[in-house]
């Protein structure tokens, strides 16, 4: 089997989950970056044990969860705890990913598409990626679906959209464009196209894996690809 992979992002209130939910109709191999960083943070995980360690009790729940918010309000006015929490989070975050990714691999799958919110801001992932999706949407489009989806003002809604890489910023960085400005037949329509278009591709990211499989094992398969995925 070959296989490569895809990134795919967007912005806040683009329209992201839209193009996922018509990617998993399709059958597509998808693996979600925020479910998993959700999944790492739970108890009798490591990151759990280690974020409790070094952020106290005082973020957790009563049932012993992590209250989201809680470390959210800390790391949003310390950057430097902030690094401290992705340093504990993205190396078990990219295990996990790297265990689906394998078995999408071991299933025979084509591509496999990496769901992930700041794949254009942090610009480590990009570079294992054969082609990046970015889900569009025009500036005044995002900022009237952001407000009326999370009931915010204007002020609220342009401070949220602030925080991250524009749009148009990431547009010319992604090398395939699913504009979402318009309703939803035509974005689906756009899935459908870049879907074809996938599953035609002959550019295999990951042939080499192939041969990697067969020389030195599942074992090695799995070192070679933390290896380059956690350096």
């Amino acid at each position: 089997s070959t296989m490569f992979l895809v990134g795919l992002s967007g912005g806040i209130a683009s329209g992201k989950s839209t193009v996922v939910a018509v990617l998993r109709e399709l059958g597509c191999a998808v693996i979600d970056a925020d479910v998993i960083a959700r999944e790492v943070v739970q108890p009798h995980f490591k990151a759990y044990r280690q974020i409790v360690r070094y952020f106290g009790t005082e973020i957790l729940f009563e049932n012993g969860e992590i209250n989201r918010e809680a470390l959210g309000n800390i790391i949003f006015s310390h950057p430097e705890k902030r690094q401290l929490l992705n340093s504990i989070t993205h190396p078990e975050i990219q295990k996990e990913m790297l265990k689906q990714i394998l078995k999408y691999f071991m299933l025979g799958y084509r591509y496999v598409i990496l769901d992930i919110p700041l794949l254009f801001e942090t610009n480590r992932l990009t570079k294992f990626m054969k082609y990046t999706v970015l889900v569009y949407c025009d500036p005044p489009t995002q900022l009237s679906r952001l407000m009326k989806r999370n009931g915010l003002s204007q002020v609220e809604a342009e401070a949220r959209i602030a925080s991250q890489l524009p749009l148009d910023e990431k547009r010319k960085l992604a090398s395939h464009i699913i504009d979402n400005s318009g309703d939803r037949e035509s974005t689906r329509q756009q899935v459908l196209r870049l879907h074809a278009r996938l599953e035609g591709s002959l550019d295999f990211l990951w042939a080499r894996l192939a041969v990697a499989t067969v020389v030195a094992g599942l074992g090695g398969l799995v070192y070679l690809l933390l290896r380059h995925f956690i350096s």
